[in-house]
């Protein structure tokens, strides 16, 4: 699965601005994860139609970039994530950005990414969520 990061100097309807252009062309965005840092704003973003939205806010002037992300389902129980995590920190695989897609069930879905992904896809085969 594909993440759009938009990487942007803060300013107050940053957020706003970019949910217009992707809402006025009907792509939905399924998970969302934002900061800030100094003065510069970086949103994650997963969506259906990456290359769309890329295009859309590219025109927009928004600078992109696309990473590849795995989606992993733990139970929502304490110490789940801490071994899902413990699989990959045994095979030297870095953890470069995580976060939550959805919980509910009794179940915790994440995006995860990392380092190396062919090799944590392998690794962490149990614990892949259906895109």
């Amino acid at each position: 699965m594909k993440q759009l990061t938009v990487v942007s100097e803060d300013k107050v309807g940053l957020l706003s601005d970019i949910t217009f252009i992707l809402g006025k062309a009907k792509i939905n965005i399924e998970a969302l994860q934002v900061e800030v840092r100094g003065k510069t704003a970086i949103i994650h973003m997963t969506l259906k139609d990456v290359a769309k939205a890329s295009r859309l806010l590219e025109q927009n002037g928004y600078k992109l970039l696309e990473s590849e992300i795995i989606l992993v389902s733990v139970k929502d129980e304490p110490a789940q994530t801490a071994e899902m995590t413990a699989l990959l920190s045994k095979e030297k695989i870095s953890i470069t950005n995580a976060y939550v897609v959805a919980s509910g069930d009794g179940m915790c879905t994440m995006a995860l990414k990392v380092d190396k992904p062919s090799k944590a896809k392998k690794v962490l085969a149990a614990y892949i969520a259906e895109e």
